[in-house]
């Protein structure tokens, strides 16, 4: 079993797939890297904290990454916001730094997120969006179009693993993986630009257990036939489709 979160965060989860009876292998396919400072554009959107009126954070790493620069110009944080999480893990890491936020439930996306009775009517209203650099525009451009004024904030960056493409061949087979737990979208991409066409033709047995539908599209495009496909990337999700898989699978 391969579980592939970024390091530091797949510990829980590698223990509970050791639990659940199956070897756990951990290998990083996303780095995340802190900015050194703020460019003075994301600064001025952080400055300007009190003048919106939502501030949704897409990922645990958006508010370990975000609250941090937030609160080093807000120690005290401004009234008259709703808070957003894409998922419980991330309304629980906005808890610890004191904020209440609504989240989608079990639909942990940007549509999970646009389809909340609060984000319907937003025309004429500043929306704060806490991210990495780069990603889907999907959540951004639907507000938008609902009429809100919206504002990006990249506070960290995402990178592929230092990882040769022949190591992760190797460790592959090593391993004898069966299954794969992608967690994200850039997740996958980099798994596949880390293996050439003829590899993931070796490695086509697989079977990638992923986050959304949206994953397994781009996971049978590039060619892999048995995918799984979780609730959202939360532990639980995983190793509920896990559980289904091992059953059907008769281990």
């Amino acid at each position: 079993m391969l579980v592939t979160r970024p390091a530091g965060q797949g510990v829980e989860l590698c223990a509970a797939v050791e639990a659940a009876g199956c070897a756990a292998h951990s290998l990083p396919l996303l780095q995340l890297f802190s900015l050194p400072e703020l460019p003075p554009a994301e600064r001025g959107k952080v400055l300007a904290l009190d003048e919106y009126r939502h501030v949704i954070f897409i990922s645990g790493n958006a508010v370990q990454f975000g609250m941090a620069w937030i609160e080093s110009y807000w120690p005290q944080l401004p009234v008259g916001i709703t808070w957003y999480a894409v998922g419980a893990a991330t309304a629980g890491a906005l808890r610890d730094h004191g904020v209440a936020a609504l989240t989608p439930g079990v639909d942990m996306t940007s549509e999970g997120l646009l389809a909340l009775p609060q984000l319907q009517s937003v025309a004429g209203e500043r929306v704060l969006i806490v991210k990495g650099e780069g990603g889907r525009a999907t959540l951004r451009e639907a507000l938008s179009r609902r009429g809100a004024r919206v504002d990006e904030l990249a506070c960290y960056r995402r990178g592929a693993p230092e990882l040769e493409p022949a190591d992760l061949a190797a460790r592959l087979s090593q391993w004898k993986i069966e299954l794969a737990m992608i967690s994200s979208g850039e997740g996958l991409a980099n798994l596949l630009a880390l293996i050439s066409r003829a590899e993931t033709s070796k490695f086509i047995h697989i079977t990638l257990l992923v986050p959304s539908d949206r994953v397994a599209r781009l996971a049978r495009q590039a060619g892999f036939s048995r995918v799984i496909v979780a609730e959202n990337a939360s532990d639980s999700a995983m190793l509920r489709a896990l559980a289904q898989w091992q059953n059907s699978a008769g281990e």
